[in-house]
């Protein structure tokens, strides 16, 4: 059984008091209360995730962090009488109770009312009083309230609530359309002013009732002054700022990346590991950084045997007659496809005309790991000894992302007896597979690793194995930065003159920092190490998309398939930047660039991030995180609509040389 006293500190520690919650009474509370008793049955376990979670009636309970934020807004003290409009699950009017002298919750669906007040009472909250009804209309018979608290969004401020706030009485309450909300803090000052503060962007469900929403989403209240959208003002301010974005072959493309061109790591970052739009973006910049900058270094999120083979082909040296193809493992479609085989010729061609072997441009793997052959491993193991088990390793390797937020398809479904039994011939298997392709390096004269390191590597197998077959933060981060040690290996054996272009998933490039991903599960990645370690030496560029197809498999090892990009959420950075009408561009979000942009831009908002795997039903769970854009990339270069990339077929390999890493 979980340790949920455990959990919960854990989740005060982490997912508030790191994120800028100060307030001692809202930490204590937040440790006092037993969210595991408001989730619904079965979900108990993901209470402390920083998430919402389903309850009854087709509603939410809101994430700690939303909860704490809103308590912490609204300065309660020890005798206050507070009002909570939009009770839920309880949670949050247990919350408090635990602060306040007397707390009123209402509630509109009775269902959820009786049940709030069934889990109050049960942990002894007597100073808490669910009532169901209207809460747009407040509670007028109770009032005044020393603070309110609205836990939905409305079109404007219900003047009902304004008008039960005490003198110097605060209300916390979301405000705007469906598409965008922001978060309000209304003080009394006198009988008839009330000033009003600005906390940021949120999103919650509507507020319906006679001041607020219609439950078909018409505005109810009849006091409305339009107002300003700030939706359409970003998406404006994002089209003013945008640079348009020229035809892939045109010089000009890459001339967009001049600005970055002294760095000495140029990091390129991708939506997903399936979109065309994506690589020949990065070609291009790779392209015109090589041909006009002197980068000298190509390294990507690949196992590093691979691109040895295809480095040996890029840069004209002797063909290793023993090496497998490269890429022949799940999923191949990431590297062996038309648009990777259209630059692997380029540099080729390129290098053909430099003598000096050292100052041609070179492929390189950052991934030494393999990781996707210790999980076909893994599989292939499972397969025979235990198929169930191996049916659950896939669900669960599918779901090895660090973006990942739904409990339903989180990876920790109960594991089979089998399962667990079966992990040490798993990790005996894992470590002979990485020494036999780390002998397959080392016998290689120009690898960059030498033998130290390989020991180093061999040593670590175990461990390294042990935590990826469980999963978790601490995998994420062992492989990330030996991804980053790769890449310092590499630009130090090049010289203190070498540059390097990084190709990575966004959520490799992004600053970690500045997402979910560093903010709530400690997970680091190589783009915060490369800024950590060169600081403005680094840019890091992400990439996104509205909608379009992609190239992704429903589960690890799985089929590639086509599949149709949803359309972006309407509470994400991707729905911004389709809303500015812009098809294709570049937005630099360098410090002192746009800061007005920037400082909008700052406001958390949610990011899509698509793998190797794709699950558009659970899209919101599976393949969304919040992050703060401005402050994770450098610049962000936009394609409203894309399409898959196109793995590479017989026709492909037609009249190559039989040096060619990609022949059949």
């Amino acid at each position: 059984m979980p340790d949920y006293a455990k959990l919960r500190d854990r989740m005060v520690d982490t997912h508030l008091a790191r994120r800028g919650i100060r307030d001692k009474r809202v930490l204590r509370a937040m440790r006092a209360v037993p969210r595991e008793r408001f989730v619904r049955e079965g979900l108990e376990e993901f209470a402390y995730e920083d998430s919402a979670l389903p309850i009854e009636e087709e509603q939410t309970i809101s994430q700690p962090y939303i909860v704490a934020a809103m308590a912490e807004a609204a300065e309660i003290q020890q005798n206050d009488r507070v009002l909570e409009v939009g009770a839920g699950s309880g949670y949050a009017a247990a919350v408090l109770g635990q602060i306040a002298g007397e707390v009123f919750a209402i509630e509109r669906h009775a269902a959820l009312g009786e049940l709030a007040r069934e889990r109050v009472a049960a942990l002894g909250y007597d100073n808490v009083d669910i009532r169901i009804g209207d809460g747009t209309r407040g509670l007028a018979e109770e009032a005044p309230f020393d603070a309110i608290l609205v836990a939905a969004g409305g079109p404007d401020v219900p003047d009902a609530l304004k008008q039960q706030l005490a003198l110097g009485g605060r209300l916390v309450i979301p405000v705007g359309d469906a598409d965008e909300q922001k978060l309000c803090k209304v003080t009394r000052v006198s009988e008839s002013r009330f000033e009003e503060e600005d906390l940021g962007a949120v999103r919650f469900v509507p507020l319906i009732g006679e001041q607020g929403w219609k439950e078909d989403g018409r505005r109810a209240a009849s006091n409305h002054v339009p107002g300003i959208s700030r939706s359409q003002s970003l998406a404006g301010m994002i089209a003013e700022a945008a640079e348009d974005l020229p035809a892939f072959d045109d010089p000009a493309f890459g001339r967009l990346f001049d600005r970055f061109a002294d760095r000495r790591v140029v990091l390129l970052g991708e939506a997903s590991h399936g979109t065309s739009e994506f690589y020949q973006a990065r070609a291009a910049i790779t392209r015109h950084l090589i041909a006009n900058h002197g980068y000298t270094i190509v390294a990507v999120e690949a196992d590093w045997p691979d691109a040895a083979t295809v480095d040996s082909y890029v840069r004209h040296r002797p063909h290793r007659t023993s090496a497998e193809k490269p890429f022949q493992r799940f999923p191949t479609w990431m590297w062996r496809n038309t648009d990777i085989q259209a630059l692997i010729h380029w540099v080729r061609d390129h290098n053909q005309t430099i003598a000096d072997m050292d100052s041609r441009a070179g492929f390189y793997g950052l991934d030494i790991y393999n990781m996707s052959g210790s999980i076909g491993a893994v599989l292939g193991y499972l397969d025979e000894v235990d198929p169930d088990a191996a049916a659950v390793a896939r669900e669960r390797y599918g779901c090895l992302t660090p973006w990942q937020s739904d409990p339903a398809t989180y990876g920790r479904a109960a594991l089979s007896r089998g399962y667990a039994e079966c992990e040490r011939a798993v990790i005996d298997q894992c470590r002979d597979l990485l020494q036999k392709r780390l002998d397959y390096a080392k016998d290689d004269g120009d690898a960059f690793l030498d033998a130290a390191q390989n020991a180093r590597l061999i040593a670590s197998a175990e461990r390294y194995y042990r935590i990826m077959y469980y999963g978790g933060a601490e995998s994420w981060n062992l492989r990330d930065t030996h991804m980053f040690e790769t890449l310092q290996n590499l630009l130090d054996a090049k010289g203190p003159d070498a540059k390097a272009i990084v190709w990575a998933h966004n959520s490799h490039v992004g600053d970690a920092r500045h997402t979910d991903m560093g903010v709530s599960r400690d997970e680091l990645n190589i783009g915060q190490l490369c800024r950590e370690a060169y600081g403005r030496d680094a840019a890091l560029i992400g990439f996104g998309t509205h909608t379009g197809t992609v190239a992704a498999a429903t589960n690890w090892d799985g089929d590639m398939e086509v599949k149709r990009v949803n359309p972006s959420r309407s509470d994400s950075y991707e729905r911004q930047f389709h809303d500015s009408g812009k098809a294709r561009f570049l937005l630099d979000m360098s410090p002192g660039a746009h800061e007005a942009l920037r400082r909008r831009l700052s406001e958390p908002r949610l990011e899509r991030f698509i793998g190797v795997i794709y699950r558009p039903d659970t899209e919101l769970w599976s393949h969304y995180s919040q992050a703060v854009l401005p402050e994770q990339f450098d610049a962000f270069v936009w394609f409203d609509e894309t399409r898959a990339v196109t793995p590479l077929g017989p026709e492909d390999h037609q009249g190559v040389p039989e040096t060619y890493p990609f022949g059949e």
